[in-house]
């Protein structure tokens, strides 16, 4: 009998810090993507890069994402997908009109937050109504999180 290989899946999550410092978050959604068949292979490899990603609507009402970086599948071949293209968010009709009457106000993007593969293997891309930070939140923010690692460090000893 020949062994089989632990077919545990590697759990895919792909977190944008940066937007959580540039942006406070109003409401968050879960959706799913169109993607090609190399971009998956990549995204199960973690080649993903969404630093400067945003998402804006089209003319006939559908919700794409823009600067979302999936490297090119390695073992890709000719048909290897276009690094840097737009793809398409699938959310139903009522969180799409939502989105679109709130990011009508001054100062308010969709900005993709973190990425991930959710147990059936589908890529879902976790976007999130965001406002823009002050400088002065910004520095509150750091100012909490050396606190809080402060009083961590005080508890261990």
């Amino acid at each position: 009998m020949a062994k089989q290989k632990d077919e545990t899946p590697k759990r895919v999550n792909i977190v944008n810090r940066r937007a959580s410092y540039e942006y406070s978050f109003l409401a968050k959604y879960d959706a799913g993507m169109m993607l090609q068949g190399t971009e998956i292979k990549s995204i199960r490899e973690g080649n993903v890069n969404m630093q400067d990603g945003f998402c804006t609507f089209h003319p006939d009402g559908s919700l794409w994402v823009h600067n979302l970086s999936i490297s090119q599948y390695t073992l890709g071949t000719y048909n290897n997908h276009e690094v840097k293209r737009e793809r398409k968010l699938l959310l139903n009709k009522k969180e799409l009109r939502q989105l679109a009457n709130k990011t009508q106000e001054q100062g308010v993007t969709i900005v993709p937050i973190r990425l991930f593969v959710n147990d059936r293997g589908f890529a879902k891309l976790e976007i999130a109504l965001a406002k823009g930070k002050k400088l002065f939140d910004k520095r509150d923010d750091i100012k909490a999180k050396d606190q809080k690692r402060e009083m961590d460090r005080a508890r261990e000893y």
